[in-house]
């Protein structure tokens, strides 16, 4: 019997606060973060809204944990949170109607929080419902927390107001008399100053969001907790393929100009060539049978090619010497007429004189002594 992990439910549920603030240390759900700290009671309704959706996903999560198969568990959780942000959203449409048009698309939009995802999937999904209830309770906490300061500041320093609009949001179910909330404009520009909207603007939101950022960052120090930044080089995911990364875990002077390591060549094995078989010498008495055979055939092909070329010779007569000459002529002169040529073209239509050369001569005077011998 594997032995139950005690849990110290004091830490899970207060981690969130500051530890593992999901936004100013973990730096996730940044985006609903700086879209709705416009003003305070914005931040608090998302907070409120998002951890109700927290709470209840992790503890269905954590229940189906051995049920749902580990290649569809991300669908499952979209699944499953997307149902609770749909009754959250209708919840809030019913009961609190101009929250839900301050707060617009934002709201269904918890649906793919990174803070509601990434819990679901780094805890829910491997620990007991009692704890991930918790841990879900305190991660919402943390980030109500997060957006109440960063509502507080940019409304004071944006507009010169504070919690304006409270009566629109718990108006109708407490009685809040005439009280709409905090207005320092009048007090400002008795001074003569005035807010400044750019805190209420996305860069104002930026800025706020780093410095608070900043301070959550000095304050794990102190306690004692790791800061939220990379430890220089080793924090690099390219850390080891840095040729400038010394052993200390210092970068060098020349740490970002560094090449990759390339692998030293490995020898590639080669092959042994493929052995040929020698050819046996055939016996002499065979060659020499094959030699006798071949000579024969040879001397019957030149017996039976002399009597042709004889013919052939025969045939080639003045006569017809001098009649191909003229039809060669008349076939180049009409493929030099087709390519457009106007040049004057000489007539060999003529008869040839019949002129006998001496080299003719020569070949026929041999050819009939042959014939005569033969005879």
């Amino acid at each position: 019997m594997a032995e139950k992990t005690k849990y110290n439910y004091g830490k899970e549920l207060t981690k969130g606060f500051l530890k593992e603030n999901p936004v100013l240390r973990l730096v996730l759900g940044t985006c609903p973060t700086l879209a709705t700290s416009t003003s305070v009671i914005n931040g608090l309704g998302m907070g409120i809204a998002a951890t109700i959706v927290l709470i209840c996903s992790n503890v269905v999560i954590s229940a189906l944990r051995k049920v749902i198969p580990a290649k569809a568990r991300i669908p499952a959780y979209i699944v499953i949170i997307a149902s609770f942000v749909t009754m959250v959203q209708m919840l809030v449409k019913a009961f609190v109607p101009a929250l839900d048009q301050s707060l617009g698309v934002f709201l269904p939009l918890i649906v793919v929080n990174c803070i509601i995802l990434g819990r679901a999937e780094a805890y829910a999904s491997k620990n007991p419902v009692l704890v991930s209830a918790i841990d879900g309770l305190g991660m919402g906490i943390g980030f109500t927390a997060a957006l109440f300061l960063m509502g507080t500041v940019r409304e004071l320093l944006g507009a010169g107001t504070f919690l304006s609009g409270i009566d629109t949001m718990l108006g109708a179910y407490i009685d809040l008399g005439s009280f709409t909330g905090f207005d320092f404009t009048e007090e400002l520009s008795s001074i003569g100053l005035a807010p400044m909207t750019l805190f209420i603007l996305p860069a104002g939101g930026f800025f706020v969001f780093g410095i608070l950022m900043a301070l959550a960052n000095k304050l794990a120090e102190k306690k004692g907790l790791q800061s939220a930044t990379l430890n220089g080089c080793k924090g690099c995911p390219h850390a080891s393929f840095c040729a400038s990364f010394s052993e200390d875990g210092t970068p060098s002077k020349n740490c970002g100009t560094a090449k990759a390591e390339i692998p030293e060549k490995t020898e590639i094995p080669v092959k042994p060539e493929k052995t040929v078989k020698a050819e046996v010498p055939e016996k002499p008495s065979e060659v020499s049978e094959k030699t006798e055979e071949a000579k024969t055939v040879e001397k019957a092909k030149t017996e039976d090619e002399k009597p042709q070329a004889e013919e052939t010779k025969t045939q080639e007569t003045p006569e017809n010497i001098s009649s191909d000459i003229t039809v060669k002529k008349k076939k180049k002169s009409k493929k030099k007429n087709k390519n457009g040529d106007t040049t004057p073209k000489a007539d060999f239509s003529e008869p040839v004189p019949e002129v006998i050369p001496e080299f003719l001569k020569k070949d026929i005077e041999k050819n009939k002594n042959k014939e005569e011998t033969k005879v």
